[in-house]
């Protein structure tokens, strides 16, 4: 009785609502605070991108270009995903197969917007000249970042929570919540995943910036350090939800999933670092550099070219590359 009374006291209470209306004329409008948090996301995101773009002497928000085409598509992939890892749901036995449209009732997947936000960006990394993998390091910390802001869309949603947990940080969720696990007891916590996620992410981020510059990660091998850690964590949170899910040899899509996106980190690292040697020698692709105002030229740059280029594709102005470039 003590212990249930203690728990109760220190356990981490639910949002009690999950979004908000605004009447506009004649319409009312929902608004999500899961959405809310996913647009939080996204900005920062960008922000961050920014500023680590620019640094190596990207022009000024040239990251929105490619963030318009890469976000659109990434919403759709991040749906695409979970109805696919969640067929059964609508398409089994007693199910609304039109549902799939309704994304308004929730449902994406961040492995499918992952797929399709690399889709659009590669697209929009073309369009502006920007090197593909230039970006996707600038972009790996604000990623993370917008992941563990995302993450409290989950809390606010009552959803995507663990097993059931008397440590003194359970999470508390509403027995009439559809989420609720049926047999089990009002007042029952739960491990506060989302939490656990926020967590694990937001020190990534230090990670991440940490061992970009200590290590000078660029071709792509930081977003793959990216990959290993968001996924490492991913494996955890994902073994002990117990939200529904198909299950293939034992384990949650999600898991294998999270698997093969550690394999694929690491085979981003080890394969870059083996091809290209030397640091990037701009952001952009050759011929594609910006020129305007605020483009900065390194000597360093000139000093560190990747011996892995033909020389007629070195580049070595317009840059500003430098032995720190990944800060």
């Amino acid at each position: 009785m003590i212990r249930a009374a203690i728990d109760v006291v220190t356990s981490i209470p639910s949002p009690p609502v999950s979004s908000f209306t605004i009447q506009l004329f004649s319409w009312t409008l929902t608004i999500h605070y899961y959405a809310l948090c996913i647009i939080a996301g996204i900005i920062v995101a960008v922000f961050m991108t920014n500023r680590r773009l620019t640094k190596r002497g990207a022009e000024p928000w040239v990251v929105i270009d490619i963030a318009l085409i890469a976000v659109p598509l990434a919403i759709i992939a991040a749906r695409i995903y979970h109805v696919l890892t969640h067929y059964s749901f609508y398409f089994g036995p007693g199910s609304r197969p039109w549902s799939f449209l309704y994304i308004w009732e929730g449902g994406i997947a961040i492995y499918g917007a992952l797929i399709g936000g690399a889709i659009g960006a590669w697209l929009g990394c073309r369009w502006t000249g920007i090197r593909f993998t230039a970006f996707a390091d600038a972009l790996a910390p604000g990623l993370l970042l917008a992941q563990a802001l995302g993450r409290f869309g989950n809390w606010f949603n009552q959803e995507l929570f663990g097993l059931p947990t008397d440590l003194p940080w359970g999470l508390e969720i509403d027995s009439d919540n559809a989420a609720f696990p049926p047999g089990l007891a009002p007042g029952t916590l739960f491990h506060p995943t989302f939490l656990y996620e926020v967590i694990w992410n937001t020190l990534g981020v230090i990670v991440l910036i940490w061992a970009g510059r200590k290590f000078t990660l660029q071709w792509g091998r930081l977003f793959g350090l990216y990959l290993v850690w968001y996924s490492a964590g991913r494996i955890v949170w994902e073994s002990i939800r117990i939200d529904p899910s198909d299950v293939y040899l034992g384990l949650r899509t999600n898991v294998w999933a999270a698997i093969i996106g550690v394999v694929l980190g690491l085979i981003v690292i080890f394969w870059q670092k083996r091809r290209h040697p030397g640091l990037e020698p701009s952001p952009y692709v050759p011929g594609r550099e910006w020129k305007g105002k605020g483009a900065v030229q390194s000597q360093e740059t000139a000093d560190f070219v990747d011996v892995s280029e033909p020389p007629a594709e070195r580049v070595e102005s317009g840059s500003a590359t430098s032995s720190v470039a990944s800060k």
